[in-house]
């Protein structure tokens, strides 16, 4: 059984300091995620982009949106576009698991394919509303309810909001 936690930081840089605060506590940069808007003008991010960290690192600093080098190390980084909600840039496992047919399948756009990650429709169609509003989403998953109380720590100790947490069974 895998666990998900989740919260909501304020912005990039608060964002920033939780991904680097796991990454130091140990956890793996393949299961940390990351979801933000993409606030840049340039059209050319509507097509989903994949890279491997260290790469990771130069997308985020060629994209321009001021995803600093912490995030840029995460599993893969990329641009995504969900009809209703507008462009989106995420990394980690998040990014499979919103790109292509798994977005194009939740009829009810991002919030849908975060419900699809095991997430409660309310809390889903909550950070939806928080992440077009400019927050960015954190993600952890682990099989250890230790690792699930150290995230919720971490999560605490940087004054993230909307700290939850979902079982999330194998098919």
């Amino acid at each position: 059984m895998t666990k998900a936690v989740f919260c909501i930081a304020q912005n990039i840089d608060q964002a920033e300091i939780i991904v680097n605060d796991l990454m130091t506590a140990g956890f793996s940069t393949n299961d940390i995620s990351v979801l933000f808007p993409d606030k840049s003008t340039t059209k050319d991010f509507a097509h989903e982009k994949n890279t491997k960290a260290p790469e990771g690192a130069a997308i985020g600093g060629g994209v321009g949106l001021g995803a600093g080098a912490v995030i840029g190390l995460l599993a893969g980084i990329g641009a995504l576009a969900i009809p209703g909600v507008g462009p989106l840039i995420a990394a980690g496992p998040i990014m499979g698991a919103l790109s292509g047919a798994a977005v194009g399948a939740a009829t009810g756009g991002l919030a849908g394919g975060l419900i699809g990650l095991g997430i409660p429709e309310y809390e889903a169609k909550r950070y939806e509303g928080k992440i077009q509003g400019g927050n960015a989403l954190i993600s952890v998953h682990t099989t250890s309810s230790d690792a699930v109380t150290k995230v919720k720590e971490i999560f605490e100790q940087a004054h993230a909001e909307d700290i939850s947490s979902t079982e999330e069974t194998s098919v």
